[in-house]
């Protein structure tokens, strides 16, 4: 049975690395470019985990995130937080907000397929 996994990320080289990378591991993927059709996207296809991009247009990672969190048909959902900024306090913003995992951009690919895995045996 395969997994869907929704990318929310505004990067288009992330989004195609994100998505080939999931592809070849067996994963089905979902794609949103901005936090609000992040949050539409999850409402309506219920994907089994989110790849969340902390910085995006529209609406911000972390308000998407407790949006999800808050929801009752999506709060379920893992979410793993990606990020390329490291400031002071990020992560626990992140992790506060409701975010099941948290990494830092740029990725190690096969830490980020490990993290995945623990959240999709």
């Amino acid at each position: 049975m395969s997994r869907t996994i929704l990318i929310v990320e505004d990067d288009p080289k992330n989004m195609k690395l994100f998505h080939d990378l999931l592809q070849v591991n067996g994963y089905q993927t979902l794609e949103a470019t901005d936090g609000r059709q992040g949050v539409d996207s999850a409402r309506l296809l219920g994907p089994d985990l989110i790849l969340m991009d902390a910085m995006l247009p529209v609406l911000n990672g972390i308000e998407a995130i407790k949006i999800l969190k808050s929801d009752e048909k999506t709060r379920m959902i893992p979410i793993i937080a990606l990020t390329s900024f490291a400031l002071p306090n990020e992560k626990e913003r992140i992790l506060e907000a409701g975010c099941n995992g948290y990494m830092l951009k740029p990725l190690n690919i096969n830490d980020l397929i490990s993290m995945i895995r623990e959240y999709l045996p």
